[in-house]
């Protein structure tokens, strides 16, 4: 299962909007009452924040979620003002927040 929430997905077009789709292997749409115990987030940085509320709701007690790009080749440990391609700089802030938020989320271990 997957939480389509871009649409950006392969074979997945489209908006989903924040709450997000599930979808099978086979991309047909899903919903299991009991939670997963297993999320990959790979979706726009800027919205992490947002998606990890909404997994927090669909994921059991105990449950992982991974998230992708979360050190982004580094640029979440260099400097402001430090070199680096306008795709790291651009992701940088909204993961550095995103870090800091889910190592201060009592809710959560890492």
């Amino acid at each position: 299962m997957k939480i389509n929430v871009d649409g950006s997905s392969l074979g997945n077009p489209g908006n989903a909007g924040a709450s997000g789709v599930l979808r099978d292997n086979e991309g047909k749409g899903s919903h299991d009452e009991k939670g997963f115990d297993f999320a990959f987030m790979d979706a726009d940085k800027e919205n992490y924040l947002e998606y990890h509320e909404t997994l927090m709701k669909l994921v059991k007690v105990g449950g992982i979620i991974a998230y992708d790009n979360t050190m982004m080749f580094g640029a979440v440990a260099m400097g402001e003002n430090d070199e680096m391609p306008p795709f790291m700089r651009k992701y940088r802030g909204p993961l550095m927040t995103l870090n800091s938020f889910l190592a201060s989320d009592p809710r959560i271990e890492l």
